[in-house]
């Protein structure tokens, strides 16, 4: 399977808001390799970006906000239990924090900033 197969085993409303998903992280994270893991849509460079994934009710984005007080305090409102996000369908797309938040991600997955953490 992969992303353009994932995308399309849903509703089209659904759909359409998958890819706009898609778009908004591709975007943020150009140089990232696109890739089925965990039966969702994923992205990596160095490590493991992000992953998006399709429900009856909402789009979770995955993992956590991490690292960014401020990124952090704005994801709340979508934050579940174990702190992944959950976009429902009643709500517009918050696409600018997705956005944010995969450049943050992008910015910490930097090998030098890896190398840094884990000193």
């Amino acid at each position: 399977m992969n992303v353009d197969s994932y995308i399309n085993s849903f509703p089209r409303d659904v759909q359409v808001l998958l890819r706009k998903v898609r778009r908004t992280i591709r975007a943020a994270a150009p140089k990232a390799t696109e890739l089925i893991s965990y039966r969702m849509p994923a992205y990596k460079q160095h490590g493991m970006l992000v992953y998006f994934a399709g429900f009856k009710n909402h789009i979770g984005l995955y993992p956590p906000v991490r690292g960014n007080a401020a990124l952090q305090k704005s994801a709340a409102k979508y934050a579940g239990p174990k702190g992944n996000l959950k976009f429902s369908f009643d709500e517009p797309l918050p696409l600018a924090l997705v956005d944010r938040i995969v450049r943050l991600k992008v910015k910490q997955d930097n090998p030098n900033a890896r190398a840094r953490k884990k000193k």
